[in-house]
């Protein structure tokens, strides 16, 4: 065979199979596209960041990994504790702040009051009940299914109960044969919303005990809530909601309770205590039984008052639902009115549109995350305030299209879906001699036998709790939560998404705005085909050369 013919036919061999290799390369890049297209949209959204309560961290975390995946947008925040929060709002070095209290024109520490110098609205982000998360075994089994009434509480966070098997205890759990053991009660070390809201409570309706307790400890008398909770006798002190939680959950942590949101209860895989309310039932603090409670919350809505929004929480407390969890309230994010600091348009066009998902298709994700999601009323409210934030666009702010759990279409302020289909308490959660069995919040599935006297019982199923449906239209899975599973177009921001399984559960990490794979696999698919056009003239060449020269 001559060289010619040789080189004839190597050279489209050649050519084939570096455009076979260029085209092979194109297609696996083609699928990273997407992520590519993803990174270029994040240009468009300002990243922002926030600090400020723990209370509502969970499912803040889970909304910020819901629109990074979803959006690209990047929401950063910091758990600190909600006057930690205030305060760097008010230094402004943050572009929000989350706190279950609004800004003290006294605080309570004596410091100077907390007055923002921009504008500030307040918007309600979630709502959840303040739980009571304890650790402890009788006859080295755990129990799950410990009823407390709000005197025992405030006796045992006050320091005058100091046993398990102190009588007031016995008497709210006939059911079991309580340890001869000391309670430890875990408080947090940080200033907290979380604190501030179970001592309102507890300053309302247990004034006498609250303030013989802040007379032994040193504070003023007559004393109302307090985000600093007092050090006292065998207490201990914890920074945080994971913090306190934390404690209570280990080994070392039996005969501790805390008190703590429900979601870190569920996250941690421990019960809650059921609390005793106005109508004589013991009450788990489900997604309904605080959706309930919350019927009966009073709510600031005079615009020109520096407190609009905030909440009045006495009809709440003292509800006579048989359905009501009485610690029940809500979450403010503190939203500025004014461009000014860090703060600018542009940051608020991410602000506006990362509220307004909060606010709907957030909320379809509350009851699997431990918390209860905002009713109608509320989100007609943040809506407003939306409106009100610097460069946010209002356009698709329309409760019509809100895709809320709590409502549907042409329902009025004054409905709540998730309190019509609340379950009615099991018999057994009744004030009396007997006593449910089932475990809660963590502890669900995990029933504790009856050691003490009476029959037991089980306890009502829980509607819109721990996984559950939230009034039939969330799914219960952690990966999920859409409760409809169906894809729907909505404009964000002035952006076009498609919004298929919003509520996404599943850890991600954020998109690399730097090089990354696809960027690789594109410049090995160009180098190819490089070779593809170059190599075949050069090696065509200098074939030809050789050839001539051997003649």
């Amino acid at each position: 065979m001559s060289t010619s013919t040789s080189t004839s036919r190597t050279l489209p061999r050649v050519l084939r199979v570096a455009l076979a290799a260029a085209a092979a390369v194109l297609a696996l890049a083609a699928p990273l596209a997407p992520q590519a297209a993803e990174t270029a949209q994040a240009a468009s959204w300002a990243p922002i960041s926030g600090t400020g309560s723990t209370w509502s961290q969970n499912a803040l975390d889970q909304w910020r990994r819901n629109v990074a995946t979803n959006y690209s947008m990047t929401v950063n925040y910091s758990g600190t504790g909600s006057s930690a929060g205030r305060r760097d709002f008010i230094a402004r070095t943050v572009d929000f702040a989350v706190s279950e209290i609004p800004f003290q024109s006294k605080p309570e520490d004596g410091s100077a009051p907390e007055v923002p110098s921009t504008g500030f609205a307040y918007m309600p982000i979630v709502a959840g009940g303040t739980s009571f998360m304890y650790n402890l075994k009788i006859g080295g089994k755990r129990v799950t299914n410990l009823r407390l009434s709000g005197e025992t509480i405030s006796k045992i966070f006050t320091g005058a109960i100091t046993n398990w098997k102190d009588p007031q205890i016995q008497k709210d759990n006939p059911g079991l044969a309580m340890p001869d053991k000391p309670i430890v009660p875990v408080v947090r070390s940080d200033g907290s919303g979380s604190t501030a809201q179970f001592t309102l409570w507890m300053s309302k309706q247990y004034s006498s005990l609250w303030n013989a307790f802040c007379g032994k400890v040193g504070r003023p008398v007559p004393c109302g809530l307090t985000s600093q909770f007092p050090s006292y006798g065998n207490f201990k002190l914890q920074s945080g909601s994971l913090g306190v939680a934390g404690y209570v959950s280990q080994s070392y942590g039996e005969g501790a309770i805390t008190y703590v949101e429900y979601s870190y209860a569920l996250k941690s895989g421990f019960p809650v205590a059921k609390v005793l309310n106005s109508a004589g039932y013991y009450i788990e603090p489900t997604a309904s039984s605080v959706a309930v409670a919350l019927m009966k919350a009073a709510i600031n809505n005079n615009s020109s008052s520096p407190d609009y929004l905030t909440q009045i929480l006495d009809g709440v407390y003292n509800s006579a639902d048989p359905r009501t969890y009485p610690l029940s309230s809500y979450s403010y994010m503190i939203v500025p009115t004014q461009a000014g600091g860090i703060f600018t348009a542009a940051k608020g066009k991410t602000l506006g549109t990362f509220t307004h998902y909060m606010l709907c298709e957030g909320q379809q994700q509350a009851a699997t995350l431990g918390y209860s999601p905002l009713p109608m009323n509320l989100v007609l409210a943040g809506f407003e305030q939306i409106k009100r934030i610097p460069g946010a666009d209002a356009s698709n702010v329309d409760v019509n299209t809100c895709r809320n759990p709590t409502f549907k279409p042409g329902d009025s302020p004054s409905n709540n879906q998730l309190a019509a289909s609340a379950p009615q308490p099991a018999a057994c959660d009744k004030q009396g001699p007997n006593q449910c069995t089932t475990g809660t919040a963590g502890a669900k599935g995990t029933d504790t036998a009856v050691t003490g006297s009476g029959s037991g019982g089980a306890a009502a199923e829980a509607g819109g709790g721990s996984g559950g449906a939230g009034a039939g239209t969330g799914t219960g899975a952690t990966d999920t939560g859409t409760g409809t599973g169906s894809v729907t177009d909505v404009s964000l921001g002035g952006v076009q998404v498609n919004i298929a399984n919003p509520a996404r559960a599943t850890p991600f990490a954020l998109a690399d705005d730097g090089w990354g794979g696809q960027q690789t696999v594109m410049l090995i698919a160009g180098a190819l085909l490089v070779l593809a056009i170059v190599l075949p003239p050069l090696v065509f060449g200098r074939l030809r050369r050789s050839h001539g020269s051997g003649d």
